[in-house]
């Protein structure tokens, strides 16, 4: 499974540079000079390899080899970058792919499902389904979810009282 790693804002000078929003964890690792970027715009694919890139106002300026000038940087608006999963033995988090299905049980027993994940600015939610059909987000926080088993298909949830009712 592909993970989306960037997204090309718009273009950025008359050399033919775009502005990259970057949406990886690892950007110094997926943004290298000399690195071909497998990127979908709509029902078109391109392989650009980067030539320069450098940080700008929290996002990156990038020109490829494939693209000399601004109208044809223009024409990249709206592409997405896509990569495979970087697997790190030492890393303990997760991807949003790995979370979304898996079976929440609370006191051994299933209770829902995590139905997606929402980021916010100081945790990420786990969006769940329960069993009832209603919808209820659970900070994915160690103290709340202290076991998630991917080979078993189930995390564990310690609630605290009243927020499955919400």
């Amino acid at each position: 499974m592909e993970l989306l790693i960037g997204r090309v804002v718009k273009s950025h000078g008359i050399k033919g540079e775009v502005v990259v929003e970057v949406t990886t964890d690892s950007p110094e690792e997926r943004y290298v000079v000399g690195e071909v970027l497998h990127g979908k715009q709509g029902k078109k694919e391109h392989e650009l390899t980067i030539a320069t890139l450098r940080a700008h106002k929290g996002r990156l300026l990038i020109s490829f080899k494939e693209i000399p000038d601004r109208t044809a940087a223009d024409s990249l608006r709206g592409t997405q970058f896509f990569a495979e999963p970087i697997e790190d033995p030492d890393d303990d988090g997760f991807y949003d792919h790995e979370l979304e299905g898996l079976r929440v049980r609370l006191d051994g027993q299933d209770v829902g499902e995590v139905t997606g994940v929402t980021h916010g600015p100081t945790q990420s939610l786990l969006e769940v389904e329960l069993a009832s059909g209603k919808e209820v987000l659970v900070p994915f926080v160690e103290a709340i979810v202290p076991d998630v088993d991917l080979d078993a298909g189930t995390c564990t949830i310690t609630p605290p009282e009243g927020l499955l009712e919400l």
